[in-house]
């Protein structure tokens, strides 16, 4: 799996801290990683963006940006507004491919959802995943309404013919409702594809060295962590009494 792209059920979901999540768990086990933001938004020249908190808490990882657009919006639109070029999925897999020369795995993180648009002619992270014929991993929220948008993504992505390497829930709340905890057994069937991890809410405020201690606790052996997702289901079900 040297190229890995990773996609959310929209924005907000812990896309970003997921990416980190597994790119910690990768740099621990001695290999060589490189982040891929195609297109920033919502971000001054001046500030971090994703690719830079990712490198933040992971450690050392190569980070590349194709483009920043100031404004919160997606990409497609805000490069529009901009007047900046927009971001291609071809660019996106040139880089990608790039990347993965040199680097023993490859990390793309799209912006919001997989059909979120890059550009005026509607190109998105799937059609970027198509050209680079790699798989996707999909960032859920944990709650109520998670369930349809982790299906309506997963059909898009049996649509198109792309792999769905699995889900994981991005923020996992501390003290989890009944939808958030009977979610843990139904995204996996909604899905047709595996749970391969919970990261807790609150992860991306850790200092560093707590984040990276803790990555592989949150992250399935499939992504190179450790985390038992039935022991974990069974554990969250007891705690609440269910």
């Amino acid at each position: 799996m040297p190229i890995l792209l990773i996609t959310g059920t929209g924005t907000e979901v812990g896309k970003t801290i997921t990416t980190a999540a597994v790119a910690a768990v990768a740099v621990a086990a001695g290999r060589s990683v490189a982040v891929l933001k195609p297109a920033q938004t919502g971000v001054r020249p001046d500030e971090r963006g994703d690719a830079d908190e990712v490198a933040r808490l992971a450690g050392a990882v190569t980070t590349r940006e194709l483009a920043r657009y100031p404004e919160p919006l997606a990409p497609g639109t805000a490069a529009r507004r901009s007047g900046l070029p927009p971001v291609r999925p071809e660019q996106v897999a040139e880089a990608a491919a790039k990347l993965a020369v040199d680097h023993d795995l490859v990390l793309v993180e799209g912006a919001g959802g997989l059909l979120v648009r890059f550009d005026e002619a509607g190109g998105t992270l799937a059609d970027a995943a198509r050209l680079l014929d790699a798989p996707v991993l999909l960032v859920a929220a944990a709650g109520l309404g998670t369930l349809n948008t982790t299906e309506l993504t997963a059909r898009e992505l049996q649509r198109r013919g792309l792999a769905l390497t699995g889900v994981v829930i991005g923020s996992w709340p501390t003290e989890p409702d009944l939808a958030s905890r009977c979610n843990l057994a139904d995204l996996p069937v909604v899905a047709g594809a595996p749970l391969l991890g919970a990261v807790p809410a609150g992860a991306g405020a850790r200092e560093p060295a707590d984040f990276r201690a803790g990555a592989a606790g949150w992250l399935a052996p499939a992504l190179g962590g450790e985390w038992d997702g039935e022991g974990f289901t069974a554990r969250e079900a007891h705690r609440s009494g269910r």
